[in-house]
């Protein structure tokens, strides 16, 4: 028996909630093309999601360590993995398409600059400069979000520019992971709060690996209510939002369990994300992100074509693409050449 797409698409309707998003009523692709004869449209967003160069390239950006060189801390891959696997679950409990969440969770950082969220406040920064915006006004610590950044990298910059041309949900569930807007399907909204779930747990393992938090020191109340362990409080959370969900059109926390979830959140973003050791470099992290940006926009014939194509009219667009789709290693390496000199060797330059 061959379990074909036509299968997986009655299999859904057969054993998914009526609040799940369904393949087979899925709003389509921006651009119209045949249906796989064994996939589903959201299993093949997932796999062009998974096989594209800007999720390898997760592997080598920041979470929050910069540039880590211990072998177990989290990236933005691992990140993305994790998130998965959380909105997966969740997914699975409700009666939800976990297809579904599984390409928004793995794209939702794709557009994610290199350095995590200080380079994203400083390409926004270069930007606001660039155009003669106040850097600190709304919109001059808005021009760049990596949110619209990661659908942009699916739908224009991919594949050489084609884009990879996936599901308006998917689209939209990554470009709704975060800020105030709610994503159209609960899978998209689920995604946005396993992403919170993710971050909040594992920043805390990687902060203690780090030697820079203690379980004793974080906050009692909020662990009386999570747990003391990262198991724990991942499974306290997801059980929440599981049964908190459950017969809802929509995807909820308990708001004790939110309230404790956003206490820890609190604590690291004083303790580990604005004010900590892990933090020491980002200064030149951020000078080194606006330093690069204006360095292309003085040598646009340096930025590769594939970034180029696009958005002939505005090239600050273009340097922001380039920019933004670095690794950290890469954009260390590239300020290095720009702005080291190298040793003079006899007989080089002969």
């Amino acid at each position: 028996m061959v379990v074909d797409r036509i299968a997986c698409e009655r299999f859904e309707h057969e054993h998914l909630s009526k609040f799940a998003c369904f393949a087979d009523e899925s709003q389509g692709r921006y651009k119209d093309e045949p249906l796989d004869p064994l996939r589903t449209c959201f299993q093949r967003d997932r796999d062009r999601i998974l096989h594209c160069k800007s999720f390898r390239r997760l592997a080598h950006k920041t979470q929050v360590f910069l540039a880590p060189e211990g072998d177990h801390y989290r990236t933005r891959l691992t990140h993305s993995l994790e998130v998965m696997q959380i909105s997966r679950d969740i997914a699975r409990s409700l009666g939800l398409n976990g297809d579904l969440t599984e390409a928004i969770a793995l794209g939702h950082d794709l557009g994610h600059t290199p350095f995590g969220h200080a380079g994203e406040g400083a390409l926004s920064r270069a930007l606001s400069e660039w155009r003669g915006i106040d850097p600190e006004s709304s919109k001059g610590k808005t021009l760049f979000r990596h949110n619209v950044q990661s659908a942009r990298v699916v739908q224009v910059l991919e594949k050489d520019g084609q884009g990879l041309n996936l599901s308006r949900e998917v689209v939209d569930g990554i470009l709704c992971h975060t800020g105030s807007r709610k994503a159209s399907t609960l899978e998209g909204r689920l995604v946005a709060l396993s992403d919170r779930i993710a971050y909040v747990t594992h920043d805390i393992d990687d902060a203690e690996r780090a030697g820079l938090l203690r379980e004793s020191d974080l906050p009692r109340e909020p662990l009386a209510i999570l747990g003391t362990t990262s198991s724990e409080r991942i499974a306290t959370m997801v059980r929440d939002v599981v049964y908190t969900s459950s017969d809802m059109n929509d995807i909820r926390m308990s708001d004790d369990v939110w309230n404790a979830m956003m206490q820890l959140r609190s604590f690291l973003r004083e303790h580990i994300y604005t004010e900590s050791d892990a933090k020491v470099d980002e200064p030149k992290a951020r000078q080194l992100i606006i330093d690069l940006f204006h360095y292309f926009m003085e040598h646009l014939d340096q930025v590769p074509d594939e970034y180029r194509r696009h958005a002939t009219k505005h090239p600050d667009i273009q340097v922001a693409d380039f920019v933004s789709g670095m690794t950290d290693r890469y954009a260390i390496r590239m300020y290095q050449n720009i702005k080291i000199p190298r040793a003079w060797r006899m007989g080089e330059h002969s």
